[in-house]
């Protein structure tokens, strides 16, 4: 029960009569200054029952409360200020901790029921970029937090692996690719390719039709077609799994959009057989006025399918194999409309489980408030990225920490953490700029700044030798505790609002906060000084170490022991 809980309960057994438990629950304020309470009550919404001025009720209404859960209650003006029992919730918060130690906060709504979840999906022969990063880190951190309140998540890279940019690549690689070139550099030389491709297209229109007809053979199965598309997506893979490596991403399932090649006939048929599918200039269309959407163009007048139909068949597909409590696409913002007409298409099928279907989408990251493009050749990859972290990482550690001995583990870890971190305490709809410099500094709101919180604190408990007994009773009644149990407390909150808005951000800023309140309890409080309160300090210190390293497991980093 959380500190609101407490109060509007209190408030409750005085104004049944007049207010209702959720009334009472959304007129509760957190004040902004720890001088005026832990929780506020604003008396204004008895006025108009009590025929009085709020600042006359807030006094009367005072009297009446049970204060037993509370240091005391103040009026100010038509303000009732709450101050909470310090020693009676630290003693419980710190006991819970230490008996549910990282399985603190753990809920089971899911009831172990499946959620897969759309993500990363690199095209095929182009290198995994910057852009990329978004969809990669913010899906993975999902998977994390689905599985803390009880979700099975089932990761999906739903690869590029398929489409008219194979037609291109085909032409480009025969015109002007050789076999040892893709061979020593694959995604460099497709890349390569790729992007001649688009710059001699402008002045030789011709080659679009070249590739729409290589395109055609791919899908037809001719022999070369598929050979090269094969040896282009085994090549890619080898070079995206190094990066999935250095991230420590896994996947529960690679099936592409060429995985879904033979289950569009079936969405055709179904479309067909229910009368959705509608002629509109030799196209096939599902209209989706009604959902006041465009229509949703299936077939082009070629027979060619497009990125809907195999979506329909995808989606079919995991509902059949997973029988999924929610189906998770993170995917750009950008395309969120066709996330609309998918599921009005679907909802059109007759299929209602398409409401279990969620679009997360996500701002851009720039680089001098510029758009990445891989068309344009206009790319920072994430490799090389990843690996400049490492490094910077590896200078800091070695000036503060010359002696470590798993100098370059920790670097790893501190290095492609702080990446992970800078993108995931961005609201993920937010756009950001990208530069490595505020990326993996030691201070700030950082990844390096919270792993470092997290070593300090594990250096304290070491030096003082401290296990934390489950059978003890640690309480705390003073201030600068306060702030720091205020948040351990807030934490099963933390997660549920994580999960319910897909938001890893919120476990990021959980982490910041808690790294900063912790630090300044640190700075003011001579943790190790031997008085009859210093085993509870450290059962405090305990409790921050188990949620930092929680919150950053969330976000699919590690919290290094020494740094």
């Amino acid at each position: 029960m959380n500190n609101k809980d407490v109060v509007a309960k209190a408030l409750y057994d005085v104004l049944k009569d007049d207010l209702t438990m959720e009334q009472i629950e959304k007129l509760l304020e957190n004040p902004k200054s720890a001088d005026h309470g832990d929780v506020a009550f604003p008396a204004f919404a008895l006025a108009k029952a009590y025929k009085k001025a709020p600042q006359q009720i807030a006094p009367e209404l005072a009297e009446k409360i049970d204060e037993t859960n509370f240091e005391k209650i103040e009026v100010v003006g038509p303000y009732l200020n709450f101050f909470m029992n310090k020693s009676a919730i630290s003693e419980k918060v710190l006991a819970t901790v230490i008996k549910e130690k990282e399985h603190y906060g753990d809920a089971n709504i899911g009831e172990n029921r499946n959620v897969p979840i759309d993500l990363s999906s690199p095209n095929i022969a182009k290198p995994i970029s910057m852009g990329h990063l978004r969809s990669t880190v913010i899906g993975n951190s999902i998977g994390f937090i689905m599985e803390k309140i009880g979700y099975n998540p089932i990761r999906i890279n739903h690869l590029g692996d398929w489409g008219t940019q194979f037609g291109k690549l085909i032409v480009a690689y025969k015109k002007w690719g050789s076999e040892e070139a893709v061979k020593s550099e694959p995604i460099n030389e497709l890349l390569r390719l790729y992007v001649q491709f688009h710059e001699v297209v402008e002045t030789q229109p011709e080659l679009d039709d070249e590739a729409r007809a290589w395109f055609k053979k791919l899908e037809d199965g001719d022999k070369e077609a598929v050979s090269l598309w094969q040896w282009f997506r085994d090549e890619s893979m080898k070079e995206f799994n190094k990066i999935y490596d250095m991230l420590e991403v896994k996947f529960d399932s690679l099936n592409g959009e060429a995985f879904y090649n033979d289950k569009m006939d079936e969405i055709i048929e179904l479309l067909e057989e229910k009368h959705l599918l509608k002629e509109d200039r030799g196209a096939e269309i599902v209209d989706l006025s009604t959902y006041d959407l465009n229509p949703a163009l299936i077939r082009k007048s070629d027979g060619a399918t497009l990125y809907i139909t195999r979506d329909l068949a995808a989606a079919l597909y995991r509902k059949r194999t997973y029988d999924f409590a929610q189906s998770i696409y993170v995917v750009g913002n950008e395309q969120s409309y066709h996330f609309k007409q998918l599921k009005a298409v679907l909802k059109e099928m007759g299929f209602d489980w398409s409401d279990d279907m969620h679009h997360i989408a996500f701002g851009l990251i720039t680089q001098g408030g510029k758009k990445l493009s891989t068309r344009k050749g206009k790319i920072v990859l994430l490799e090389e990225v990843l690996n400049q972290a490492i490094e910077s990482a590896k200078e800091q550690i070695s000036e503060k920490n010359p002696d470590l001995e798993n100098k370059d583990e920790v670097a790893k870890q501190v290095g492609v953490g702080a990446v992970i971190f800078h993108d995931l305490k961005n609201d993920r709809l937010n756009t950001f700029d990208f530069t490595l410099e505020e990326v993996v500094r030691f201070e700030g709101e950082t990844g390096p700044y919270v792993q470092y919180t997290h070593a300090r604190a594990m250096s304290i408990l070491a030096k003082a030798d401290f296990t934390p007994s489950e059978a003890a009773n640690y309480k705390l009644n003073d201030e600068a505790a306060w702030e720091v149990v205020k948040l351990i407390q807030q934490y099963p909150e933390t997660i549920l609002k994580a999960a319910a808005n897909y938001e890893p951000s919120v476990i990021a800023k959980h982490a910041i906060k808690l790294a900063q309140v912790f630090n300044k309890y640190y700075a003011n409080v001579k943790i190790l000084a031997d008085d009859d309160q210093k085993a509870a300090r450290l059962a405090l210190v305990y409790a921050v170490t188990v949620l930092l390293k929680e919150d950053l497991r969330l976000l699919g980093l590690h919290a290094p022991e020494k740094m």
